[in-house]
């Protein structure tokens, strides 16, 4: 497999979609693992969220074409994150959580017996396994510790598949437990060699540091060289936020596939006969639709249910859709705008821009038509406001900050504002702080202020596994009928820019 490939698909496979009809905001697929033998593409993980752990397996000879892809071979998952092995004598096996190994049929998904190969070094959470075979010995490197401060990686070998494996002395092989380092949380690993024999390493990491309470972009993938000399075991690079080791292969976009580059801005203005780009997603599957690009530019139509949804309510918990397309924040420092063309004519009808991490913690900047207060001369007639409001139920660092999380705030939209676009933008103030802010661009130059947030907010909670969306939504608020709004209430996008405006990658020297 080429450098290219990998890094195109690893990018795709840590953001396939979840969440779907869920109950859970972390449900879905886990833990995909992407394998390549005799010419095909294998990605293998678990759904999570089904009526029991459904393993999922997809193929495909060409990685780049979204069609060439198959049909899912489901399998009854024993545990979560399947790996895939081919051994000498064509085997096909499949090691997972625990650490067991069954046999796996490819075309039907049967499965054998699990056998119990290793139960690691003693920590929790034994998980994540990998296999390979070099030199006469079957390596196992699995995940330990949990997936929070303790995370590391742990490796064992055997001239026998099913073992007994020898633990390494030296264990665990990879981690960040227990040291200041800004990246932390670094486990679940996986080697790979390039199209020069080099081996290399990813894992999954978290950039923060210790105190472990802003990291909004949660588990990130981060790659490191390996030395993995013959009957040795495999030296892996610590994850730090600079790294020496292989030559990286030259920067070129000359490879297959539709894009756009996950380091690359958004610039998106939505113009007629254009497609909506593949790197903006959705949480859980909107309904039929719901986004298209129109002659007034990116159409979201309301959904019912806004951000957070009611638990237990099958029409209004989002389970059905959300009126909310986005993408994540892939830079420490980032400013995004979109222009709204919105022109609500019922009370609660919605649309604005949200930070977004589950329907349990979010940021989001509205423009909202709501009844006025008891001052105003028209009491009661409806009118625009913009509302700052952040959903925060599930946190794991209490804010200590007095006014942290944010009580909800309305302000009015100014008459000379109503009837033309706005222009609302989110900016990180540093590492710790979201700024929304909201602009007419009919009156260049008049910007409002609107809220300013923590980003512990979207922090952990009720996400801990997945990292924050940037992006714009639409909603009735619980109005209308069935999984209907009231008439009204779309809302058209035709800018959407994203820029990276830096990565913070130690404390110390930033």
């Amino acid at each position: 497999m080429s450098f290219q490939v990998f890094q195109y698909m690893l990018l795709r496979i840590f953001s396939i979609g979840s969440f779907a009809g869920t109950t859970g905001q972390q449900l879905g697929h886990y833990a995909a693992t992407i394998r390549h033998h005799d010419g095909v593409f294998y990605v293998i993980c678990v759904y999570l969220g089904a009526p029991a752990e459904t393993g999922v397996l997809y193929t495909s000879k060409n990685p780049y074409d979204e069609s060439a892809w198959s049909d899912a071979v489901t399998f009854n998952a024993s545990s979560i994150d399947p790996d895939l092995f081919w051994d000498d004598d064509g085997k096909v096996y499949s090691v997972l959580s625990g650490i067991t190994l069954q046999e796996i049929n490819l075309k039907t998904g049967d499965l054998s017996e699990p056998v119990n190969i290793w139960n690691g070094t003693g920590a929790v959470y034994p998980e994540g396994p990998h296999l390979y075979k070099k030199d006469g010995f079957y390596y196992l490197l699995i995940a330990e510790g949990g997936t929070e401060l303790n995370h590391s990686v742990s490796i064992a070998r055997s001239t026998k598949i099913q073992g007994p494996y020898e633990s390494y002395e030296n264990n665990p092989i990879l981690t960040n437990r227990g040291t200041d380092e800004y990246f932390q949380t670094v486990g679940h690993a996986d080697l790979f060699q390039d199209g020069d024999g080099r081996w290399w390493g990813i894992s999954l990491a978290t950039r923060g540091g210790p105190s472990w309470k802003f990291y909004p972009m949660g588990r990130e993938t981060v790659l490191f060289p390996v030395t993995w000399e013959r009957g040795q075991w495999p030296v892996l690079e610590r994850v730090r936020g600079q790294m020496s080791g292989w030559p990286l292969p030259s920067r070129t976009r000359n490879i297959p596939g539709q894009g756009p580059f996950n380091s690359d801005p958004d610039v998106y203005d939505f113009r007629l006969g254009s497609q909506i780009p593949r790197n903006l997603v959705h949480f859980r599957v909107p309904a039929k639709d719901s986004f298209s690009v129109t002659p007034k530019g990116l159409r979201i139509v309301p959904s019912r249910s806004n951000l957070t949804g009611i638990p237990g309510n099958s029409l209004l918990s989002g389970q059905n859709g959300l009126g909310f397309i986005g993408r994540r924040q892939t830079d420490t420092l980032f400013t995004y705008s979109v222009d709204l063309d919105f022109n609500p004519i019922s009370v609660d009808q919605e649309a604005g821009v949200t930070v977004f991490l589950t329907q349990m913690n979010h940021i989001d900047l509205g423009i909202v038509l709501l009844n006025s207060d008891s001052s105003s001369k028209n009491h009661q007639s409806p009118r625009l406001y913009f509302r700052f409001r952040t959903e925060a139920s599930t946190m794991d660092n209490i804010p200590v900050i007095p006014g942290n999380p944010p009580p909800p705030k309305t302000v009015p939209v100014p008459h000379s504002w109503i009837g033309g676009k706005i222009r609302l933008q989110v900016k990180t103030l540093n590492e710790t702080h979201y700024e929304f802010s909201a602009m007419p661009l009919s009156i260049p130059g008049a910007a409002m202020k609107i809220g300013i947030a923590s980003a512990q907010l979207v922090s952990g909670g009720s996400g801990t596994f997945v990292g924050s969306l940037i992006g714009t939504y639409a909603t009735c608020n619980g109005a209308g009928s069935a999984s209907k709004c009231p008439d009204g209430g779309n809302l058209y996008v035709n800018r959407w820019r994203y820029t990276g405006d830096g990565q913070i990658i130690s404390a110390i020297d930033g």
